[in-house]
This record gives C-alpha cells, structure tokens and sequence, in this order.
C-alpha cells in the first residue's frame, strides 16, 4: 500500500483511498485550488461541495477503485447524505497525500528489514551541560 494512500471505513465498508499525481492534478483543476488551500478550506468549514465530492471520488479511483465504482458511490454516499458526514474522510484523504498516514513509522522503513530510528534527543538551552559550557 501507498505511503500516500488510507484505508478508511467510509460509506458501505472499507475503503482504501489515494491521491496519485494524475487524480491529484485532475482534482486540482477541478476545484481550481492546490491541496493545501483544499484541505485548509475543509478544516475551518469553508470547503465547496466540489471539494468533498471530488477529494473522494477520485481518492476512491487512486486507491484502485474502477471509476464507474467511484462515481456510483460517492453519488450514493456523499450526494445523497449530509454533506458534513463526508469532510473529515475527504480531509483525511488529502492529509494522507500531503503528510503521510499517522501511523506510519519514523525512520528506515520495517520492510527493509531496519527498525525505525528512535526520536532524536535534545537539550534545553537551560540545561547544566548547556549553561556549564558557556561559561
């Protein structure tokens, strides 16, 4: 699976979403807006319904949906629902795009055989080590 793609409950079942740079370029013309002024306009409620609509829509098609699918379905579960039930699923959509999942491991990815590097370590400019030097 896609560093970019999610899996989400969404709708009927379990979905795996994606934004691939050919969904993600036909998103953007769309809505005629990049996918960070998408996702900050669907976090403060200021989103349109081309944005929920289409994030999943093509999010569906990016994550291996046939189109037809994705059309009948997000006709079915966000044009006919309240639209509020569809912006987080859209907004995390985008935010697996821009960020990556949030359970993804830091570090040397698990597959390659590597454990993740541990959080580096930093000192307060407070600390004794830290003042002790500087005088």
């Amino acid at each position: 699976m896609s560093r970019c793609s999610v899996v989400l409950e969404w709708a009927d079942g379990s979905f795996t979403f994606a934004l691939p740079l050919a969904q993600l370029e036909e998103l953007q013309t769309i809505c005629d807006a990049g996918p960070m002024l998408i996702a900050q306009r669907l976090e403060h409620g200021l989103w349109t319904s081309k944005e929920v609509y289409h994030t999943l829509r093509l999010g569906l098609i990016g994550g291996g949906m046939a189109p037809a699918d994705a059309l009948r379905k997000t006709r079915l579960y966000v044009l006919e629902r309240p639209w509020l039930e569809n912006v987080l699923p859209a907004l995390t959509v985008l935010q697996a795009v821009l960020v990556g999942k949030p359970d993804e491991p830091v570090g040397k990815s698990q597959a390659d055989g590597e454990a993740s590097d541990p959080p580096a370590r930093t000192e307060s400019s407070t600390s004794e080590s830290s003042t002790a030097s500087a005088s």
